[in-house]
């Protein structure tokens, strides 16, 4: 009986470990591909402002009906690109989490963002009393865990933001270069 107890507690285990290993695995795959969506939206909204000044802020001086295409184009692009900055941009706690602060249970050890500032002697020992009592080390995993989804759904809420500024943007800009263009050539 108490062998069969053993062995559950063994598998439970290890499937509790399964989870936690899975679980973060997915959270740094979203977080890739967030950052490289990011990147993406970066890349694209630098080229498209950069050819737009170099080829048709001078010429609107001669054609003055492209500045308000222009400006919708140029205008969405800005601020497109600053969302998906904000998206990529890193985000580190400046609180300074203490070795009595683990021990309560106040701070994750686990993230990054709040051991930076203790000493590395403090550090290990924490993390060495976290490694001996197992319900707080999976509490500061699920803990570590839900803070990563708090940052993946802040990553991803920004980007689509990014995403339709950009899509509505160039829809109408589009429709207000056809518009112009129409009207000037109809004036001929």
């Amino acid at each position: 009986m108490e062998e069969e107890k053993k062995k559950k507690l063994g598998s439970r285990k290890r499937g509790v470990s399964d989870m936690f290993r899975t679980s973060y695995r997915t959270h740094m795959d979203l977080s890739g591909i967030a950052d490289n969506k990011s990147n993406i939206m970066i890349s694209i909204n630098g080229i498209i402002i950069s050819i737009i000044i170099a080829s048709i802020s001078p010429k609107i001086d001669s054609n003055p009906w492209l500045v308000i295409p222009t400006s919708i184009l140029l205008l969405s692009c800005m601020t497109s690109m600053v969302y998906s900055v904000l998206s990529a941009r890193p985000r580190v706690s400046k609180e300074k989490v203490t070795l009595e602060d683990v021990r309560a249970n106040r701070a994750n050890i686990l993230f990054f963002g709040n051991f930076h500032t203790m000493a590395r002697a403090d550090y290990v020992e924490g993390l060495e009393e976290l490694m001996q009592d197992s319900e707080r080390l999976y509490d500061n995993m699920a803990r570590d865990l839900h803070g990563l989804g708090v940052v993946l759904a802040e990553k991803y809420r920004l980007l689509r933001i990014a995403y339709t500024i950009f899509m509505f943007g160039l829809i109408l800009s589009v429709l207000s270069f056809i518009f112009v263009f129409i009207s000037v050539s109809g004036a001929y």
